[in-house]
């Protein structure tokens, strides 16, 4: 509780500080209540303009959110704080933390294979070949990829772009549930979200409608592989979204194709359907490795030079030896070969396992991707409950604002012979949960 903790101070900004340490200790935890702005303010000796202020800061950083009559609290996922999941328990089966199987990721280029002119950043901040490179990959799904960019991961790209199109208090549209990465960055950048429901088709029309009429200034979204849902668009789902983006030329849209090559399925995008302002975002992460830390993006003039502008006062560019090693990979046809593979391996084991579940009775949503979400009554009851039967998934309230529980479980390196042990032992943590319920 607030009240095991001393906040103090005499000035907005120390007030707004003693929280934020509070916070990031973990003796205020998400849900704890604030003192009451007059009360702390007594308790103080300051003015209760001067704790309204404090707690006005604490809400554009996204570390407190105030309920009206409901008083402030910490935020259930406060800015300075982490979603990051806890460390998987000694002797378990990781089906958590999401990565690639690195079986079926690529070797890096050896240095001894790298140009000279990879060693410098003085002609371009971006390799010409790994530009033309990109502009194929993307222009082959039907991006227009005139204007393209880089930058250290799709995090990064993403958090550059909103940082600079957006001011703190500005709303952004995002998937709910939703990459919990993704939901941890924008508050930390002092915006607020706001949740759009999913389905299998990913963003659903009507709850976009409900974001777009309550002012958001942006809308973040993955056309394919969504995580944690797994849904894809489809032509009609795309045209359905585009129509009411279509009349917001002032909404940015930012297009997160992260799992791009292994996505199996065919990607409908945004940015060709009249949208003004636009990003579409790849990363390399899931199918060449994790350790390489670069994305590129295709986006509208406007935002390619506030987008590069940002950029060149903070890393400058991106370093010309990650360019040449992704360029070589991308490149090669050894690798494209492994990806291949890599995207029609995934599909199997998710599918298996999803045939497997509902050959017991449970439900999961698993349209493409790596990932299945299962619906559950009681998280915290499937997680332990899965945990004393060997295996570790991802509780479902990291990835959650406002939707209903359920369970994320990687499937990337679950072969079928354990999908099948996996669904059976889900299966009887369920009907045990359902007991306990009374059905």
């Amino acid at each position: 509780m607030a009240t095991q903790y001393e906040i103090s101070g005499t000035t907005a900004k120390g007030i707004a500080g003693s929280v934020e340490s509070g916070v990031a200790e973990g003796a205020l935890p998400p849900g704890a209540a604030l003192p009451p702005v007059r009360r702390l303010a007594e308790e103080l000796g300051v003015s209760a303009g001067t704790v309204a202020t404090a707690y006005k800061e604490l809400r554009q950083r996204g570390i407190v959110v105030t309920h009206g009559r409901g008083g402030t609290v910490v935020a259930s996922a406060p800015a300075v704080a982490s979603r990051r999941p806890p460390k998987v328990p000694e002797g378990l089966r990781d089906l958590a933390g999401g990565h690639p199987d690195p079986a079926l990721l690529p070797a890096l280029v050896p240095p001894s294979r790298l140009s000279p002119g990879a060693r410098s950043h003085r002609s371009a901040p971006r390799l010409a070949r790994l530009e033309d490179a990109v502009r194929g990959w993307l222009g082959a799904d039907g991006i227009a990829a005139e204007h393209v960019t880089f930058a250290h991961g799709a995090l990064d790209l993403i958090g550059r772009v909103l940082s600079v199109e957006l001011r703190p208090g500005d709303s952004v549209a995002m998937e709910d549930p939703g990459y919990h990465h993704l939901l941890d960055l924008v508050p930390a950048l002092g915006l607020r979200m706001v949740p759009v429901a999913v389905d299998d088709e990913g963003m659903r029309p009507d709850a976009l409608r409900v974001a777009l009429r309550a002012g958001v200034r942006a809308v973040v979204f993955s056309p394919r592989a969504q995580n944690p849902y797994g849904g894809c668009f489809s032509a009609a789902r795309r045209d359905a979204l585009a129509g009411l983006l279509r009349d917001r030329p002032d909404v940015l849209v930012v297009e997160n194709d992260h799992a791009s090559e292994v996505a199996d399925a065919a990607l409908y995008s945004l940015t060709g359907a009249g949208t003004a302002r636009w990003v579409h975002v790849r990363t390399v992460s899931k199918f060449l490795g994790t350790d390489l830390r670069w994305a590129a993006a295709a986006c509208d003039p406007v935002t390619l030079a506030r987008h590069d502008g940002r950029l060149l006062l903070t890393s400058g560019w991106v370093s010309h030896l990650l360019q040449e090693t992704v360029h070589g990979l991308l490149t090669d046809g050894s690798t494209r070969a492994l990806v291949a593979r890599a995207r029609e391996t995934y599909a199997l084991r998710r599918t298996a396992l999803a045939g497997e579940l509902a050959a017991r009775g449970i439900a999961s949503r698993a349209a493409s991707g790596m990932n299945l979400w299962v619906p559950v009554r009681d998280e915290s009851a499937a997680v332990n409950g899965l945990r004393s039967y060997g295996w570790w998934v991802a509780a479902g309230a990291r990835f959650r604002l406002a939707s209903a529980p359920g369970v994320r479980i990687s499937a990337a390196g679950l072969e079928p012979a354990e999908a099948e042990r996996l669904a059976s032992d889900f299966a009887t943590v369920l009907g045990e949960s359902e007991a306990t319920y009374g059905g």
